[in-house]
């Protein structure tokens, strides 16, 4: 241990490590220098690929681009999924019945529309019409059926709805 002590405060270890320190300034001084041969000629090469414009900006704007889509293409799949769940509250089914509500009409002027969603729930209306007036009334269908009572035609025109 000594012996590497008494060295290292000799002359000769200081001329040692100068020369280490030397060649390694040389040794840096060379890398720079290919270095920044190397960023010439990637840019060369960059731009011969890119027809006179750097490829690395076009890749740039590349996915710029790419990131705009895929954030509109998440943007479209949320509302599709909205509108999934919209639609299936919206009518989907209509079932009509024509019929002659007195014997003394013709024509099948009277009528029965069943208007549903994809649950079967939505309304029946009845439209009863005579010589001397006409009526629309309206019942409240829950999967399918309605706490009213339900007439033949009535029936008839929610099971065509269901059918559709």
């Amino acid at each position: 241990m000594e012996v590497i002590s008494s060295f290292i405060r000799t002359d000769e270890f200081i001329f040692l490590l100068t020369g280490i320190i030397f060649l390694m300034f040389i040794l840096y001084i060379i890398n720079v220098v290919k270095l920044s041969k190397i960023r010439k000629e990637y840019k060369k090469f960059m731009e011969k690929v890119g027809n006179g414009t750097n490829l690395e900006e076009i890749l740039e704007k590349h996915i710029d681009k790419m990131n705009k889509v895929i954030a509109k293409d998440e943007e479209l799949q949320d509302f599709c999924v909205r509108l999934d769940t919209d639609i299936k509250n919206c009518i989907q089914k209509v079932g009509i019945y024509r019929y002659n509500a007195y014997k003394d009409t013709g024509n099948d002027l009277s009528f029965t529309v069943a208007l549903l969603n994809e649950k079967n729930d939505g309304i029946v209306l009845n439209g009863i019409y005579s010589r001397e007036m006409s009526n629309i009334y309206a019942k409240p269908i829950v999967k399918g059926e309605s706490k009213y009572k339900i007439t033949q035609e009535e029936q008839e025109a929610i099971k065509r709805a269901i059918n559709a």
